[in-house]
C-alpha cells in the first residue's frame, strides 16, 4: 500500500497490519455459499443468470419491492414470537 494510502486507513481508525491477511471469516465465507447455492437454484429455474436476465429497470425495482415487503412481514413475524 502507498503511504497516503496507509495514512488514510489508519486515520478511519484501521489497522495496516495485515497479519490476519489470509484468515478467513466463517461468516462470510457461509453467506458466500449460501449466494453461490441461490444462484445455481435461480439459473436452473430461470434459466438464465441475473447478470443476462432480460428483465429491465423497471421489473428489477418491482422484484425488489416484493423480496421487501416479504422481509417486512418475516421481520413482523419475528417480533411476535418474542
Amino acid at each position: 500500500m502507498s503511504d497516503s494510502v496507509t495514512k488514510y486507513y489508519e486515520s478511519l481508525g484501521y489497522s495496516t497490519n495485515h497479519t490476519n491477511e489470509n484468515k478467513d471469516d466463517k461468516v462470510v465465507e457461509d453467506v458466500k455459499r449460501i449466494y453461490d447455492k441461490r444462484s445455481k437454484e435461480g439459473i436452473d429455474k430461470y434459466g438464465t443468470t441475473l447478470y443476462d436476465s432480460p428483465d429491465g429497470f423497471y421489473k428489477f425495482l418491482n422484484h425488489l419491492q416484493e423480496e421487501l415487503m416479504d422481509a417486512t412481514l418475516y421481520i413482523e413475524k419475528l417480533k411476535k414470537l418474542k
